[in-house]
C-alpha cells in the first residue's frame, strides 16, 4: 500500500522500516533536520513537508508528540492546509502518537468530517518493540476500520487489540501505563529496601520473579544491572522509555482520573514521582532510573 508516515524520531523511524520490510511503498516526513537525515540514510524516502507525503496516501501514519500536534497536522491553518484537507478521499488516518482521550475523539471527528476513516493506536513496548516489530498496539476505531488497518499493524507489532470506539486505545493506553509507572516505582522501591536489608540483586530477582511480584516492571525492565542482562539497567539506564515520557504518559492519566472522578491515589502519586523525576536528570533516562532517586532519597 502507499502510506505517508509523518513522525520519524526514535520510534516512528523503525516502525516505518518494518513497513518498508513488508513491501509497503512508504513516504515519510519529520519537521526535525535530524530525524530527516537519519530517515534517509535507513532508506526511507523523505518530502518537503507533510502535505506532500499524504497527497497521494491511501494510509497516513502519524506519531507525533502530543494530541495538539495531531489536530493542528490534521486541521491545518489559514497558511497552510491540514492533512485532511490534501489526501485523497477516504484515506486511512492511523494515529499512533499517545495523547489524550478527547483529542482522540477530537482527531476521529475532524477526519470524519473530512470524508476519511480514523483510528487512534497507540503504542507499547519502546524502541526495542518498535525495531524488532514486537510492538502492543490500542486500538480505537470502527470495526471496519480496523480490519483494514490490521494487516498494517501486525507488520510493526506483536499484539494488535481492538479496544473499542474512538478514543479508547488512547484509553487503553493510558490505563495500561499508570499501571507500568505504579509498578516500576514499587519494584525500584522493593530492591533498595532489599539492599538495606542485606539482599543480593539476584536473591530478590529469583525469588519475586517466581512469586506474586512477578511483573514486567520486573521481569523486562528490572532496575538494577545484572539480573536481566537487557534491561536498560545494564546500559547505564540509556531509554528504553525515557522518564520524560512516562511523567507526560502519567499526565494524560492524571487528566483522565480528573475527568472521571476515580479516586486513584496510586497513578497521582506516582504522577507527582516521574513529574519530579522528569524536571532533572531522569527526562532522558530510562524510566526505571527512578530506582536512583529512591535511593538518594532515603534516609
Amino acid at each position: 500500500m502507499r502510506i505517508s508516515f509523518l513522525g520519524l524520531g526514535h520510534m516512528g523511524l523503525p516502525m516505518a522500516q518494518n513497513l518498508v520490510a513488508a513491501g509497503h511503498e512508504i513516504v515519510g516526513f519529520d519537521v526535525v533536520p535530524a530525524a530527516i537525515d537519519a530517515a534517509r540514510a535507513a532508506g526511507i524516502p523523505v518530502v518537503d513537508s507533510g502535505q506532500d507525503a499524504a497527497a497521494s496516501a491511501e494510509v497516513v501514519i502519524t506519531m507525533f508528540p502530543s494530541g495538539r500536534h495531531v489536530i493542528d497536522a490534521y486541521r491545518g491553518s489559514d497558511q497552510v492546509p491540514g492533512l485532511l484537507a490534501v489526501a485523497p478521499a477516504g484515506t486511512l488516518f492511523i494515529d499512533s502518537s499517545t495523547i489524550a482521550v478527547d483529542e482522540a475523539r477530537e482527531a476521529h471527528a475532524l477526519a470524519e468530517e473530512a470524508g476519511h476513516r480514523s483510528l487512534d493506536a497507540p503504542v507499547s513496548g519502546g524502541v526495542v518493540g518498535a525495531e524488532n516489530a514486537t510492538l502492543a498496539f490500542m486500538v480505537g476505531g470502527s470495526d471496519e476500520d480496523f480490519e483494514a488497518a490490521r494487516p498494517i499493524l501486525e507488520q510493526m507489532g506483536r499484539r494488535v487489540v481492538h479496544c473499542g470506539g474512538a478514543g479508547l486505545g488512547q484509553a487503553a493506553k493510558v490505563c495500561n501505563n499508570m499501571i507500568l509507572g505504579i509498578s516500576q516505582i514499587a519494584v525500584a522501591e522493593a530492591f533498595v529496601l532489599g539492599e538495606r536489608l542485606g539482599l543480593s540483586h539476584q536473591a530478590l530477582f529469583d525469588v519475586a520473579s517466581n512469586a506474586s511480584g512477578q511483573c514486567w516492571a520486573l521481569t523486562t525492565n528490572c532496575p538494577v544491572p545484572g539480573p536481566v542482562p537487557t534491561s536498560p539497567a545494564n546500559r547505564d539506564y540509556r531509554p528504553g522509555f525515557a522518564g520524560a515520557l512516562m511523567s507526560k504518559d502519567l499526565g494524560l492519566a492524571e487528566q483522565a482520573i480528573d475527568l472521571t472522578g476515580v479516586d486513584a491515589k496510586l497513578g497521582r502519586l506516582a504522577r507527582e514521582i516521574y513529574k519530579e523525576f522528569a524536571a532533572g536528570a531522569g527526562a532522558g533516562q530510562d524510566f526505571s532510573g527512578i530506582i536512583n532517586t529512591i535511593r538518594a532519597e532515603s534516609a
